[in-house]
């Protein structure tokens, strides 16, 4: 079993990830979290599949289980749904002995820890996550939210698991663009932290190649994705350099209503255009641009900007949470490997996107 540390002080809590995990979690959770009730936050499809089996796996363990089922999808994460899910957690008379478990993408984590962080003021929870997505990187780091009308992760709080457990192999259950979807992030992750990482998703020849590599894909992502959580638990600093590729990506993603494209083909795309600009402004090495366009089409991501107004694509970069007072922090890359924060004032946003 791989395993890493994330270091917050009394927040700090462990990464582990091991195919086959999922059939031990229920004595890997006894052996770490005191806990009689256990409410497990999941979508319909999850359900379908695995629903059954995890009530299972936590009964045998002799926690009492509550299973709170919410349709797939960006539109449950809202504040409708969240408090269908703080009625489930009342009527299962949850207290702050309990334990949630978000199981399931990165909606499912978003929704069930906000719930955890807001529930009696903050009962204790733990990610299993089921997407590449999730795995790599929206399962660590304590950025729980559900989104507003006016853009994504709006309402939201800094709250960290007690663990989070991986198993690579339930990724074998999901459609083939879920995959592609988490490779969005995958590839983000190599372009702020590791050229190293990049050069190893270049030689690969295929998805089944990459697959066979996956957990040690997931523990280089989860370990960059901890380095950084641990300098900058509050995403202040170094943290921002996530956001690659998301201030175009976010904007992307609501201005066709959650519908038209993934997160990760949304920061696949935000990734080329924002660095087809600062390329262009010599921030960024003389080809980065091609070489990132064979890359993500290598793994079926689009990287060529949709048709958008572009008055209202910009309306909507501005609405970016990331915005500070008149500025706006933009996340560069100078080559595979090194990423820089650019503040740029918003009358200028323009000669970025």
């Amino acid at each position: 079993m791989k395993k890493l540390r994330v270091n917050l002080k009394e927040n700090s809590y462990d990464i582990f990830i091991e195919k086959g995990l999922f059939q031990k979690l229920g004595k890997l959770l006894k052996e770490r979290i005191s806990s009689k009730k256990v409410a497990v936050v999941t979508d319909e499809n999850l359900n379908s599949i695995y629903g059954k089996e995890i009530k299972e796996i936590l009964e045998k363990s002799r926690y009492e289980v509550e299973l709170i089922v919410v349709e797939p999808g960006e539109k449950s994460k809202s504040l409708s749904t969240l408090e269908m899910v703080y009625g489930r957690l009342c009527t299962f008379q949850m207290t702050r002995s309990d334990l949630i478990i978000a199981f399931g993408g990165g909606v499912v984590g978003d929704l069930g820890g906000f719930a955890a962080a807001t529930y009696l003021r903050g009962i204790p929870y733990v990610q299993v996550p089921t997407s590449l997505l999730s795995q790599i990187d929206s399962s660590v780091g304590g950025k729980v939210a559900v989104d507003l009308p006016y853009g994504k992760n709006l309402v939201g709080n800094f709250y960290q698991p007690k663990a989070v457990f991986i198993d690579p192999e339930v990724l074998k259950t999901l459609k083939h663009k879920f995959l592609v979807d988490g490779m969005g992030e995958v590839i983000k992750t190599g372009c702020i932290k590791s050229s190293s990482l990049v050069d190893e998703l270049i030689s690969y020849d295929d998805y089944n190649e990459l697959l066979e590599n996956i957990e040690d894909i997931i523990y280089q992502c989860c370990d960059i994705k901890r380095s950084v959580v641990e300098v900058d638990e509050r995403d202040t600093g170094e943290r921002m350099k996530l956001n690659f590729g998301h201030t175009i990506g976010h904007a992307i993603e609501k201005y066709f209503n959650y519908e038209s494209y993934t997160h990760g083909e949304a920061v696949a795309m935000g990734l080329v255009e924002i660095t087809r600009r600062s390329e262009a402004m010599s921030i960024t090495k003389k080809g980065t641009v091609e070489n990132l366009e064979k890359l993500l089409s290598k793994y079926e991501l689009p990287y060529k900007m949709p048709e958008m107004n572009r008055k209202e694509m910009i309306k909507a970069v501005t609405l970016d949470k990331k915005n500070i007072k008149e500025n706006l922090n933009l996340i560069l890359i100078k080559e595979f490997g090194q990423s820089i924060i650019k503040k740029v004032k918003l009358e200028d946003i323009g000669d970025y996107i």
